[in-house]
């Protein structure tokens, strides 16, 4: 059976913010795998071969299910995640979203057609974000450590998700066969 027959079934990890669905979509478009992510899983409560675990539990049962061969871990900052997952304020009345960071309003926390205040979602506050971050971290560091033992964890760490890319990019590529001809691929 050639290298296209091969399955790999990997398990992207990575805190609320750091870039896994950026870099799963990437994946995606350049190599013959699948995408699912954790949010539709929980919420299906079934396990597939890409599920992220979250807990211990949930890594150990995936593992009882699927042959787990690589977990491709996105170590971000915290301060920056923060930064990026705050940003983001919006208009309520017309649903416009700003974000500070790309698309900041011409004056801080105004909306630039109607002159009303900005307002940030419960989620976006610098309270809720930090309180998301610190139950991730508690939640899967024991499952960082249980796959690190398996010897199947890869770290890869950055502050922005094109730099980590190229590095996710050229790990993955030595494991799976990809959807395009390299001439034409630019990561």
């Amino acid at each position: 059976m050639g290298a296209s027959g091969r399955l790999l079934r990997a398990v992207i990890m990575g805190a609320p913010g750091s870039g896994k669905g950026t870099v799963s979509s990437r994946i995606t478009k350049h190599f013959e795998l699948k995408h699912l992510s954790s949010g539709d899983l929980l919420r299906q409560n079934m396990l597939q071969g890409t599920g992220f675990p979250r807990t211990l539990p949930q890594a150990e049962a995936l593992d009882r299910v699927y042959q787990i061969d690589t977990v491709i871990n996105l170590n971000v900052p915290f301060e920056v995640i923060k930064q990026r997952l705050t940003a983001r304020w919006i208009h309520p009345a017309s649903g416009r979203v700003y974000n500070i960071e790309f698309n900041p309003p011409k004056t801080v926390g105004i909306d630039d057609l109607t002159g009303e205040p900005l307002i940030q979602r419960e989620d976006d506050k610098p309270e809720t974000v930090i309180k998301r971050l610190k139950a991730y971290e508690a939640q899967t560091e024991p499952v960082l450590q249980y796959y690190q033992k398996k010897g199947v964890l890869e770290t890869f760490s950055g502050t922005e998700t094109n730099k980590i890319w190229p590095h996710v990019y050229s790990f993955l590529q030595m494991k799976v066969p990809e959807t395009i001809p390299k001439a034409s691929v630019t990561p």
